[in-house]
């Protein structure tokens, strides 16, 4: 059965950078319900659209279409009474962007006695990412599936 809109895609992948470095690697096969329902990167979607079980997908996802391009102005300074005093560079926390109410994820990248410096940018942002994958079966969905818009008992990484 050829992928195509409204089935369900079952696929094990994994995500590498240009050096080669596995970066992400599924445990276990993840399914996403295909045909824009944002279950998966768009790029890899429409590489795996016609494909059929058994074949194997290799995707290379620009910046924009992985984890964003590096934005500077999401690095900035705070001041170091607002963190807890056992903070260390590296440790991630969830913080509001300024003025929205969107929550992002932080990374500290440096500290000093009164300035902790924090980077909203995904660790992957920037970065030209390659996504390989098997196409491990591939079914109709259900009416029900579809209306959810993602497969039963799967829970879909957001991005």
């Amino acid at each position: 059965m050829q992928i195509a809109k409204d089935t369900i895609v079952t696929i094990s992948y994994q995500l590498t950078n240009l050096a080669g470095d596995i970066l992400e690697k599924s445990s276990e096969p993840v399914s996403y319900l295909h045909g824009g329902y944002d279950g998966i990167f768009p790029t890899v979607e429409e590489a795996l659209q016609g494909k059929q079980e058994g074949d194997n997908v290799d995707v290379t996802l620009e910046p924009e279409y992985a984890f964003g391009e590096y934005e500077a102005e999401l690095v900035r300074a705070e001041p170091r009474h607002l963190f807890p005093a056992e903070i260390t560079v590296g440790m991630q926390f969830e913080g509001a962007a300024e003025g929205t109410e969107e929550f992002m994820l932080y990374t500290v990248t440096e500290l000093t006695e009164d300035t902790v410096m924090v980077d909203g940018n995904h660790p992957l942002a920037g970065q030209t990412l390659k996504f390989s994958c098997h196409v491990d079966n591939v079914r109709t969905a259900s009416a029900d599936e579809i209306t959810h818009g993602h497969a039963h008992g799967e829970h879909g990484h957001h991005h």
